[in-house]
């Protein structure tokens, strides 16, 4: 379970940089400082059956919205405490690992109504290509992505994973994802891209007259942009890459290289090879709306670029709070000492 303490940001460095971004202002450019919120219940791939279609109607929008608050207000409701366990595997309805269990209603905070862009709802979050969904994949993302889903398969009691050469996907904790280990937003809402997820959906934007900080709420990945800069030699790799900015008029312009392949694009397990590049268009056209661009170029996964986009909406009521994964990281000692229990008790010798 992962649980959002009710414990304000106080970090002296962070409030050092929030009075230094009168610099920002003194320069003539816009200043983006401020806490934004991104929740969208628009998908990041249009549904295959909208095909090329870019948005929706007022009418369509609000049968959105309204289907949402109803799925929300039914996943509120008190559970049947003399109800039987449900079928192995889950009943394949929708919800976590089957609808097994895993968070309600209370938990998630994605949303309430599809993204809105010079006054029209959009039907996915990539736009480019035509049909709103990934380009097709290199045969070298396929594989990579054939090779992770393999480590996850239905839970039978038995330790598959000791009839086969190599270590197993519990032998330590470096071998669990990076979502287990708490150490990377769930697939890529701290970014580049920086993408609408299930909660923590809040970003703190503090800008200074050479840098930009992206604070993330969800596991709390902080982006650190350098402004009027060059790339970091091209052998440093990150998770979250090496990114520089410039300002084009009143558009910040991010450009970011340098990533390594251990993250995933998405939450769903999108992948990327090292040759990730992404370049990130931030406006803000009123007060309280930035527009948010981004382009993404990886010919070692994809066989063409894709863009897409969404609002960075302003709200001055809402504070990032401290984002604390699985209780300090419990969950791993179980899993871990589980698979010392199972291969204790087995006859079996683990290359």
């Amino acid at each position: 379970m992962h649980n959002r303490w009710m414990v304000s940001l106080g970090w002296a460095g962070l409030l050092l940089a929030l009075a230094d971004g009168v610099a920002a202002r003194d320069k003539g450019v816009p200043d983006l400082s401020g806490t934004y919120d991104i929740a969208t219940v628009t998908p990041l791939q249009r549904p295959q059956e909208l095909g090329d279609t870019l948005t929706l109607s007022d009418e369509q929008a609000q049968a959105v919205a309204a289907r949402v608050a109803a799925a929300k207000e039914a996943g509120l409701e008190r559970s049947d405490p003399n109800r039987e366990a449900p079928p192995a595997g889950g009943d394949g309805s929708a919800g976590a690992a089957g609808n097994v269990g895993g968070y309600n209603s209370f938990w998630i905070d994605n949303g309430d109504t599809a993204i809105r862009i010079n006054g029209e709802y959009r039907t996915s979050i990539i736009v480019d290509p035509k049909n709103g969904r990934y380009p097709a994949m290199t045969p070298t993302a396929q594989q990579k992505m054939a090779r992770f889903f393999a480590q996850f398969r239905q839970n039978t009691g038995e330790a598959w994973w000791l009839g086969q050469q190599g270590p197993g996907p519990y032998d330590d904790p470096e071998g669990l994802t990076l979502s287990d280990r708490c150490l990377l937003g769930f697939g890529s809402s701290a970014g580049p891209p920086t993408l609408p997820v299930l909660y923590n959906n809040l970003k703190r934007i503090v800008q200074t007259e050479n840098y930009v900080m992206i604070l993330n709420e969800m596991v709390h990945d902080a982006r650190i942009i350098r402004l009027n800069s060059e790339h970091a030699d091209p052998s440093v790799r990150k998770w979250l890459g090496d990114s520089i900015g410039w300002w084009e008029g009143d558009t910040l312009v991010v450009d970011s290289v340098g990533f390594n392949e251990d993250f995933w694009l998405d939450r769903r397990g999108l992948p990327h090879t090292e040759r990730l590049h992404t370049i990130e268009r931030f406006t803000r056209t009123d007060k309280n709306t930035i527009d948010y661009k981004i382009t993404v170029d990886d010919p070692g996964a994809y066989t063409a670029p894709f863009d897409g986009g969404f609002n960075l909406r302003y709200n001055e009521n809402q504070e990032l709070f401290e984002y604390v994964c699985q209780q300090a990281n419990y969950a791993h000692e179980l899993m871990v000492g589980g698979e010392s229990r199972v291969i204790s008790r087995s006859s079996q010798i683990v290359p």
